[in-house]
């Protein structure tokens, strides 16, 4: 089953860096949050990837076209021969990844990048998921989950930490205080989508087609979508504070979502 990643975005919201790159390439640690997403995916054995690009996509481009030299840990250039410098690269890591590259329109929506994608996914299922969100995902059990629905889409419900603790109040008395909860109990789409070649026909256009509003609606509508919850870790990386959290967990080896072993 080929994985898609909606990578085409502006990530306006963490402009501190996506105005230099597009924000699937913003660092967590010493490599793009794409090449986790990809790592967590590959760790369960699924190591085919279609990336819907959009802005600044030349630049996801050449990472994948200079992979081992991004990924090695020392490159040599011998210039003694006077004509073309001999590269040789060493210790590099190697992954069994095969990454197509689709350009999917500067001003796409969501739905649409999908809908330009069709042909490399062809009459199969597929697995879909944002560029910049990370999980401690089970994608087994995610798989496993929607075979069982028999619907044309799941989706992975999430409950994002509240951002705030709470006063515990007496009137106008604190009486205590209580630390960052889950949400409000309500789900959310994390992500981490399962679809059959179906939910094709539920986008209409190559444009201006959101996959979050008319596709998904129309498919809860027909009875045809299914939602696996997850309840570890999910964390986006929506803006500069979020981008942060994630480099401090991985950067304190205590990242949830590192499911693969170096």
């Amino acid at each position: 089953m080929k994985v898609v990643i909606l990578a085409g975005g502006r990530g306006t919201r963490i402009s501190e860096e996506s105005h230099l790159k597009p924000k699937p390439m913003i660092e967590i640690g010493d490599a793009p949050i794409l090449w986790h997403i990809m790592k967590t995916y590959s760790s369960f054995g699924y190591h085919e990837f279609i990336i819907c690009l959009g802005y600044k996509g030349y630049i996801i481009k050449e990472y994948f076209a200079n992979y081992y030299r991004h990924m090695s840990e020392a490159i040599t250039y011998d210039f003694s021969s006077g004509i073309d410098a001999t590269v040789s690269v060493h210790r590099n890591s190697v992954e069994p990844w095969k990454v197509t590259l689709v350009d999917t329109g500067l001003n796409s929506m969501t739905g649409s990048r999908i809908k330009r994608i069709e042909p490399y996914v062809g009459n199969n299922p597929f697995m879909l998921t944002y560029g910049d969100g990370l999980a401690d995902i089970n994608i087994e059990q995610l798989v496993k989950n929607h075979k069982e629905s028999g619907k044309l889409a799941t989706i992975t419900g999430v409950q994002p930490d509240g951002r705030f603790g709470r006063l515990e109040l007496d009137g106008n008395s604190v009486t205590g205080f209580t630390e960052k909860v889950k949400g409000d109990g309500g789900w959310i789409n994390g992500g981490f989508m399962v679809c059959q070649p179906q939910v094709f026909s539920y986008i209409e256009d190559f444009e201006s087609t959101i996959l979050e509003q008319e596709p998904l609606q129309n498919l809860a509508k027909d009875e045809q979508l299914n939602v696996y919850k997850h309840e570890g870790f999910w964390q986006p990386m929506d803006t500069l504070r979020e981008k942060i959290i994630l480099d401090e967990l991985w950067h304190g080896h205590k990242a949830p979502w590192k499911v693969w072993t170096d």
